[in-house]
């Protein structure tokens, strides 16, 4: 069982920000991984986070907290608003819970312990694959995948892009294989050669999928999407 969840704080006014993350250091089951004041700026960085709480305003400039709780994939979600008018809307998306301002540390305890309480209650579902690497065995944990390609040497090979932008080389698999093991919501095949996470996906078109990751040129990864595959995308994304 853990014993701390990691959290992201989320508040687009520097006052509000600051008494939340000081209420939460006084919470012994929350470890705080990063604060923001900037949504966007919070959507750029997720694929890069390791979180299991999102901790968020609802009214902000540029994104809303209820659309950026459906942007997080399979991440908890408190809501902490001046506003009481949301909370229905919250609730249809799965919120923890939902806390008007001003925020106490008592209430805001409450909310943490449903939180741990669901995360905890989740601990025995299957959230990785063993497989055979060009380094051994390993543990592949579904939340760390972004994107698995064909391997360009061997095409009975495949390789995966990580949330820490490192590469692993799967031996001898293909990718039937390796849908069945993964959760089917959380990834999607978008042609002959490429599985996607549906968490890493930033924009997409008709013919191609923009990712948050940065190449070496700093620009922003891009995936073909083929007509194969083009409908069962859009049912992944809900489209």
């Amino acid at each position: 069982m853990n014993t701390k969840l990691k959290c992201l704080l989320l508040d687009d006014e520097l006052p509000g920000l600051t008494y939340l993350k000081m209420l939460c250091e006084q919470i012994p089951e929350v470890e705080i991984v990063k604060t923001f004041n900037n949504p966007e700026k919070l959507l750029a960085e997720i694929p890069n986070l390791d979180f299991d709480l999102l901790i968020t305003d609802i009214e902000m400039p540029a994104i809303d907290g209820l659309h950026l709780a459906s942007l997080v994939q399979d991440k908890m979600v408190v809501f902490c608003t001046a506003y009481k008018d949301y909370a229905a809307d919250a609730f249809t998306i799965d919120a923890i819970d939902y806390i008007t301002k001003p925020v106490k540390l008592e209430r805001l305890h409450k909310a943490i312990l449903k939180a741990f309480e669901r995360f905890n209650s989740a601990i025995n579902t299957k959230r990785f694959i063993q497989l055979n690497t060009d380094k051994g065995k390993s543990l592949l944990y579904f939340n760390q995948i972004l994107y698995i390609k064909t391997a360009l040497g061997d095409s009975r090979d495949k390789t995966v892009l990580l949330v820490d932008g490192s590469w692993l080389n799967l031996k001898n698999i293909n990718f039937d294989t390796l849908l069945k093991e993964l959760p089917e919501a959380d990834f999607c095949r978008v042609n002959k050669k490429e599985i996607v996470a549906v968490k890493a996906i930033k924009f997409f078109n008709h013919n191609e999928i923009v990712l948050h990751h940065l190449d070496e040129n700093e620009k922003n990864s891009s995936l073909l999407l083929s007509e194969t595959y083009r409908a069962d995308f859009l049912r992944k994304i809900k489209i």
